[in-house]
């Protein structure tokens, strides 16, 4: 199977615009590939919505609603699996010198630049911020030309202000971005969400980059910092928060319906990647929602 190329994603906002402005309130089927990146720096709001975070060497679920900031050529996936019927995700995506090469350089533009910094590492906003800005993102498919440039720095600036965040990406660990390595990553990624409910053997992943197992393994740490098996892991354990969170399943039904073939071995990394046990998981939700 040929890797997907390329995997650099052109950015065009529309003419006499330097922002790029997307509202969508259904799944869009992206002509991109799965894994990308682009220099331009995104800026993604969700208001209603579900969905998978994969950004840098991250890997979470989201359910409700989101607020990210991802920097210059981080990679990533798009990120709405599901919207509600009420439900929209707006897409801001704008070069790092949209502005001229020294604009962020100014001393009153300083808390915006050490944004930009942090974004790098992908940024995810939690409830007070996301109620003061999403709206103002929303706002921006509105407006055009200055009005437009003035109201993403007002958002930039009420961001860089924002105590209530989380870094993603937070080892900052940097995925290769030449298109041959960002191809394989993207083969990789795609069999691995296709078909991480059932085992996957070191032989069939390698065969789908046509490596062998001991260059697989060495290509796969070098490039993601993190083994096969843990990218396995991670996925089976992602979908069973959705499944904790969106179903009436039993634990042990989540643990086999995941990919996981033994109990325990699900429990235990669980607790690893979650820092906490599926029982704990699903009851603390149930509190979330009452």
């Amino acid at each position: 199977m040929k890797a997907t190329k390329p995997l650099l994603e052109k950015v065009s906002p529309s003419f006499g615009s330097s922002i790029l402005v997307r509202k969508h309130t259904e799944k869009i089927h992206s002509k991109f590939p799965f894994w990308h990146f682009h220099p331009e720096i995104e800026l993604v709001y969700v208001n209603k919505g579900a969905g998978k975070r994969h950004i840098g060497n991250h890997l979470s679920y989201f359910n409700n609603s989101q607020l990210i900031l991802l920097g210059a050529n981080l990679p990533h996936n798009g990120f709405t699996d599901r919207l509600t019927s009420t439900g929209s995700e707006t897409v801001v995506q704008f070069k790092p010198d949209f502005l001229g090469n020294g604009f962020f350089n100014l001393p009153e533009a300083n808390n915006i630049s050490n944004l930009l910094e942090k974004a790098k590492k992908g940024i995810l906003f939690k409830p007070e911020t996301k109620k003061l800005v999403g709206p103002k993102i929303e706002g921006l498919t509105e407006l055009e030309g200055f009005a437009r440039v003035l109201k993403l720095l007002e958002i930039l600036h009420d961001l860089s202000k924002a105590n209530d965040y989380v870094l993603l990406n937070v080892d900052g660990f940097a995925f290769e971005t030449e298109p041959q390595d960002s191809a394989k990553i993207d083969t990789i990624f795609k069999y691995v969400n296709s078909h991480f409910q059932s085992q996957i053997t070191l032989d069939d992943i390698a065969d789908q980059v046509s490596m062998t197992v001991p260059a697989f393994c060495r290509y796969f740490k070098k490039s993601t910092g993190k083994t096969f098996t843990k990218l396995v892991n991670e996925y089976r354990v992602v979908h069973a928060t959705k499944l904790l969170n969106e179903s009436q399943m039993s634990i042990t039904e989540i643990c086999y319906e995941c990919g996981f073939n033994n109990f325990s071995h699900f429990n235990k990394t669980f607790q690893e990647i979650t820092g906490k046990s599926a029982s704990n998981y699903r009851s603390e939700l149930k509190k979330i929602v009452q």
